[in-house]
């Protein structure tokens, strides 16, 4: 079963999502793989690394550091196993943008078409990602074009997906089941 996940940020999507995701592949009775998306960028995003880390430990995931071109990761495990991709939100802002400040505006149909063909490829997937696109302020034109990339993205996949869900506040709202 593929599962979206949706939400605002520390709202526990990811602990929920590593919960789903063990279940899943305790119940298959196959491998549990973890797609760490994060490219760290300073202290604060090191730190989050380091706690998903401890919150993992001991649950049987194997890692799979993809910050990008997430098809790869494929090559790296059982494509029958069990998948957490955690987040969408941080693989669009790595393919997007570079480290010397350009942007590629392509990225949001490339990934989006990318996580679909994910999905489709696995059957098994679990995809969390960051709901920051729905309040009202405009921002300048490089991050309304993230905004509506990752937008682009949440939609294809809630789309594919057997089960979404958003995380609010520790509340579970299901839009699909």
């Amino acid at each position: 079963m593929n599962l979206f996940i949706s939400g605002g940020c520390k709202n526990g999507k990811s602990f929920f999502a590593q919960q789903q995701a063990r279940q899943q592949a305790d119940e298959l009775g196959v491998p549990l793989y973890y797609l760490a998306t994060m490219i760290p960028a300073d202290g604060e995003d090191r730190e989050r690394i380091k706690r998903h880390l401890k919150e993992r430990e001991g649950w049987g995931f194997a890692t799979i550091e993809q910050g990008k071109n997430i098809l790869q990761a494929l090559g790296q495990a059982d494509p029958d196993g069990v998948f957490l991709l955690d987040s969408v939100t941080a693989l669009l802002s790595n393919e997007m943008f570079d480290e010397q400040g350009g942007a590629d505006e392509d990225a949001p149909r490339r990934v989006s078409r990318e996580l679909v063909q994910f999905a489709q490829r696995t059957g098994n997937t679990i995809f969390v990602s960051d709901y920051i696109y729905g309040d009202a302020a405009r921002y300048e034109h490089l991050t309304e074009s993230y905004r509506s990339g990752l937008a682009l993205c949440d939609r294809s996949l809630a789309r594919i997906c057997d089960q979404v869900v958003e995380v609010s506040y520790g509340s579970f709202h299901y839009f699909k089941r």
